[in-house]
C-alpha cells in the first residue's frame, strides 16, 4: 500500500548506506530483491529471522557474481526491474559485468543507483574510506564538538545514512519520476562526501553572513550557547535545551528559577555564554531528569529528556505515534515519513541470505531443471 508499491528494485547486497537506502524504499512499498553473495549464504530458519533491521522488508537470492550463469541471473532480474542499487568501489561492477552499460542495455528504463564514499571520480575515488573520512573531507566533522576539544564523530549518521543512503534513496525516486515521463533510465552517482557537504549548506550560509565562528563549540547550535545544550541532572541523566527564541528563553528562565536574574538578561551576549552555561549546569544538577520532565514537559522551553536507545521506544510521545515497532522480536524505528493515503509499512522481517532463491528464480520463469542446473554449477545458493 506504500507510495512506491509497484516499483521493483534490485539491491546488490552491501553494508551501511546501501542497505539503509533499500530499507527506506522497501518501507515505502517497493519490491526490493536483495542479491546476496553465494559465500554469505549460511542457511537459517525462516521462523527465526536475523536481527539486522537494516535488511528488513525484502527477499534474498544467493548468487555467485563471478559465475557467468550467476551473472546471467542478475541481468534477468535487472530486465524486469525499475532500479538497481550497488555500493562497490568504482569499476568493480563493470568488471563483474553488471555495470551501467550492461544493465541499461538489458533495460533502457533502468535507474542505476551507485553508492560510494568518494564518488565515481576524483583523486580519492579508488581509495578505501568510512563515514568518518567522508564527513571529514566534506567539512561536516570539524564543527562538531565542544570548545577546546577535538571533533566528535556523530556516530555514522551524517555520512552513511543522512548523506549516503538517504541521499541515494532521494536520487533514485527523483530519477524514477523522471523516467516515468521520459521512458529513459540513467545513472545516479550518490557519494557520501557530496551528501555530507549538502547537509552543511546552512552553515556555509551562516559563515557567509558573518554569524558563524570557525572555532567549534562557540556558536549558537554547537553547544556554545547556554540555552542550546545538554545538561546533566542529579541522577546522572541528561536533558536537552533549545530555548533560542526570546519567548522560549524567558520560559527557560522562569522554570529554572532564574527569571529576573540580571546576568541572564543579555541572551545573545556571546562573551557571557561560558559563564552562563556553568550556572545553568549547576541548576540542572539540583534535580533528577524525571523531576525536570515534570517541570518542563508540555511547556515552550524547547525541552526533551536525553533518552537512550532502549528508553526511546517507551516514551509516551513515541508510543502514541507508533514511532517504534516490534518485528520478529526486534524493536526498531517504524517507517517514516507518514502518508495520509498510501500507508508505509514493514513488509517482512529481515531474510536469511539466499532464503528466497528458488522462489525468485521461479518468478523469473526458470523451471526446476534449470534451477537444479544453476545450483549444481554453484551459480546460485
Amino acid at each position: 500500500m506504500g507510495p512506491l508499491a509497484g516499483v521493483k528494485v534490485v539491491e546488490i547486497a552491501g553494508i551501511g548506506p546501501g542497505p539503509f537506502c533499500a530499507m527506506m524504499l522497501a518501507d515505502m512499498g517497493a519490491e526490493v530483491i536483495r542479491v546476496d553473495r553465494a559465500q554469505a549464504v549460511r542457511g537459517g530458519d525462516p521462523s527465526a529471522p536475523p536481527a539486522d533491521a537494516l535488511n528488513r522488508g525484502r527477499r534474498s537470492i544467493g548468487v555467485d557474481l563471478k559465475n557467468p550463469e550467476g551473472l546471467a541471473v542478475v541481468l534477468d532480474l535487472v530486465e524486469s526491474a525499475d532500479a538497481l542499487i550497488e555500493g562497490f568501489r568504482p569499476g568493480v561492477a563493470e568488471r563483474l559485468g553488471i555495470g551501467p552499460e550492461e544493465c541499461l542495455a538489458r533495460n533502457p528504463r533502468l535507474v542505476y543507483g551507485r553508492m560510494t564514499g568518494w564518488g565515481q571520480s576524483g583523486p580519492y575515488a579508488h581509495t578505501a574510506g568510512h563515514d568518518i573520512n567522508y564527513i571529514a573531507l566534506a567539512g561536516a566533522l570539524d564543527p562538531i564538538g565542544r570548545a577546546g576539544g577535538p571533533p566528535v564523530p556523530p556516530l555514522n549518521l551524517v555520512g552513511d545514512f543522512g548523506g549516503g543512503g538517504l541521499l541515494l534513496a532521494y536520487g533514485l525516486v527523483c530519477a524514477l519520476l523522471e523516467s516515468s515521463r521520459s521512458g529513459e533510465g540513467q545513472v545516479v552517482d550518490a557519494a557520501m562526501v557530496d551528501g555530507s557537504a549538502v547537509l552543511t549548506t546552512m552553515f556555509h550560509a551562516f559563515s557567509a553572513m558573518g554569524i558563524w565562528n570557525p572555532e567549534r563549540g562557540t556558536n549558537l547550535l554547537d553547544t556554545g550557547a547556554h540555552f542550546y545544550d545538554t545538561y546533566e541532572t542529579s541522577d546522572g541523566g541528561y536533558v536537552a535545551i533549545g530555548s533560542i527564541e526570546p519567548q522560549f528563553y524567558a520560559e527557560l528562565l522562569r522554570l529554572t528559577g532564574l527569571e529576573g536574574d540580571a546576568d541572564f538578561a543579555a541572551q545573545m551576549d556571546r562573551s557571557r555564554w561560558p559563564e552562563l552555561s556553568e550556572r545553568l549546569a549547576e541548576v540542572f544538577r539540583t534535580k533528577t531528569r524525571d523531576e525536570w520532565c515534570e517541570i518542563m514537559e508540555g511547556t515552550d522551553v524547547c525541552f526533551a529528556p536525553v533518552l537512550s536507545l532502549t528508553e526511546a521506544p517507551s516514551h509516551p510521545h513515541n508510543v502514541e505515534r507508533g514511532t517504534f515497532v516490534e518485528v520478529a522480536g526486534v524493536t526498531q524505528p517504524a517507517p517514516a515519513p507518514r502518508f495520509s493515503r498510501t500507508t508505509a509499512e514493514i513488509q517482512r522481517p529481515p531474510s536469511h541470505a539466499g532464503q528466497h532463491t528458488e522462489e525468485l528464480l521461479g518468478e523469473l520463469g526458470y523451471d526446476a531443471d534449470r534451477i537444479d542446473s544453476l545450483r549444481s554449477a554453484g551459480a546460485v545458493v
